[in-house]
């Protein structure tokens, strides 16, 4: 071999080919490597849906706190999530303090979702009235939409962001609404006030929702908008004229903290009653259909066999079974016989619920709820102490301007469900505390202070609300507040009967809860 082939076969034997063989191994490696990292980006999933909400882990429900203007995939929310995210950009940093409204914005029940937009409305109208107010809201109010999921499912998530905002440039200082009395909403208030959060509960109604209870509070910092089960069945009471001998209670077995409660309060009504209560058993999420609407027909046929003497039937349970409920009762048998149907303010559901058979009102029955707030409530009443029309036409005239901006458009707007009302009032009341607790300069208030201030929201310091006058005890309860008596039509919607009042008769002027 000549020296110039020996270079050559040193150079491609022992150099060039190891060396092509070991680039060739870098680069596969590289593609393998490559490919990992890249099927790993492709299988990532992204869990974000938008600022501070976020999908957990098996569910594909949005759930947290929207930082910015999300609608949770509701369209008939999106007017008013658009009104309420131009009022927040018009504040100044520094100049204002968060109030969440936390509700189950992802609720797949079209009569809930109603009654959320309805709620909505009416805090995003409050927040502009605070803002706008001739003497000006110091500190100013911004408002963010807090979503637990539709069962509540995710409170927890949620609550632990909302506690991360009370430190941050947020300030969050009150979180309204909570939506119904459910277990998980009870977990979420429970776990809010312990962690020092006020809380204002506009629809809430349950008993053991509530402080006051045996003199115990436990939901320190928790005040309410709407009366107790137990107060709504005493105005029913006092309106109603309810005979034990005359009625029947028909109650969700083994019930939720709203069916339960109502069930105790109706109860309590039928002492020394010779007709046995009847239960039903639905499904855990009340919002389902189940198979309840089975055991209310043949509840209808023991209805029928009773004496005649009986019209009477008090119902303790969720508005998906009292549709059902009613429609069992349109084709009972026995429709020569009168029927009054009284049930708490879950019938508001009702009122655009396209599955209730309307027939069935008027074949002798009528259905009567009580409502946390009525439209007509105070324009058919007289004159009296407890609400005023004055009240209610200044909610109506913004409700007029919100069609347009500046205040709106917060898109097509009901009043006889009452949510838009009690939505209002809800962050009418927050925006009081944090006013009061604001007094004296500080801005922005300890957020302990605000909670403290709910006892002291009564006499001349009451708020003035469209649902009545919110004059709160020590406890954060609303004392004789007033109890719209609504009844459903046979047309559409609803018809106001009467104020009734839990103590028989409305507050004094002083509006201040005895001792």
């Amino acid at each position: 071999m000549t020296r110039r082939g020996v270079g050559t076969w040193l150079r491609e034997g022992v150099w060039e080919i190891p060396l092509r063989r070991y680039l060739a191994l870098l680069v596969a490696a590289a593609l393998v490597t490559g490919g990992v990292f890249g099927v790993r980006a492709l299988a990532h999933d992204d869990r974000s849906c938008a600022p501070g909400v976020v999908r957990p882990q098996g569910s594909d429900e949005c759930v947290g706190v929207a930082s910015g203007p999300y609608d949770f995939g509701r369209p008939q929310l999106a007017d008013a999530v658009k009104a309420i995210d131009r009022e927040n950009r018009r504040l100044k940093p520094g100049g204002y303090v968060t109030v969440a409204l936390m509700l189950p914005y992802t609720s797949t029940s079209p009569s809930s979702l109603a009654d959320i937009q309805h709620q909505l409305q009416g805090a995003c109208l409050a927040q502009y009235q605070a803002n706008h107010a001739p003497n000006g809201m110091v500190p100013a109010i911004r408002l963010v939409l807090a979503n637990p999921g539709a069962t509540g499912a995710y409170w927890r998530l949620t609550v632990d962001r909302l506690t991360a905002m009370t430190t941050s440039a947020d300030r969050l200082r009150a979180v309204a609404g909570i939506g119904q009395s459910t277990d998980s909403n009870k977990q979420a208030v429970g776990e809010l006030t312990r962690r020092g959060i006020p809380v204002v509960g506009s629809s809430i109604t349950a008993d053991d929702l509530a402080n006051g209870q045996g003199g115990k509070d436990p939901f320190p910092g928790l005040a309410r908008v709407s009366p107790t089960n137990t107060d709504e069945a005493r105005a029913l009471a006092s309106f109603a004229k309810v005979a034990a001998n005359r009625a029947m209670l028909v109650y969700d077995k083994p019930g939720d903290p709203y069916t339960e409660t109502l069930k105790t309060a109706f109860t309590s009504l039928l002492k020394g009653s010779p007709l046995e209560p009847r239960p039903f058993y639905p499904p855990a999420d009340r919002s389902q259909e189940g198979s309840t609407a089975g055991t209310f027909w043949e509840i209808t046929q023991i209805l029928c066999s009773t004496p005649r003497t009986v019209d009477t039937i008090l119902f303790a349970g969720r508005h998906t079974q009292l549709r059902q409920f009613i429609n069992a009762l349109g084709g009972r048998g026995c429709d020569d016989r009168k029927f009054t149907l009284l049930t708490g303010d879950e019938g508001s559901y009702l009122t655009a619920d396209g599955k209730l058979d309307r027939t069935a009102l008027g074949r002798n029955l009528s259905v009567r709820y009580t409502s946390l707030a009525h439209p007509d409530a105070w324009s058919a009443t007289p004159a009296t102490d407890g609400g005023s029309a004055r009240d209610t036409r200044k909610l109506l005239d913004l409700v007029a301007a919100a069609k347009t901006e500046p205040v709106g458009p917060v898109g097509p707007t009901g009043l006889d469900d009452g949510q838009l009302i009690i939505g209002y009032d809800a962050v009418q009341l927050a925006s009081r505390g944090i006013l009061m607790a604001a007094r004296g300069g500080r801005v922005p208030p300890p957020l302990a202070q605000v909670g403290h201030e709910w006892g002291q929201v009564q006499g001349s310091l009451r708020v003035d609300g469209a649902s009545g006058w919110i004059c709160l005890d020590a406890h954060g309860n609303p004392y004789d507040k007033a109890v719209p008596i609504v009844e459903l039509t046979q047309q559409g919607g609803s018809r106001f009967v009467k104020v009734a009042w839990p103590e028989g008769k409305p507050p004094g002027k002083e509006c201040l809860p005895p001792s």
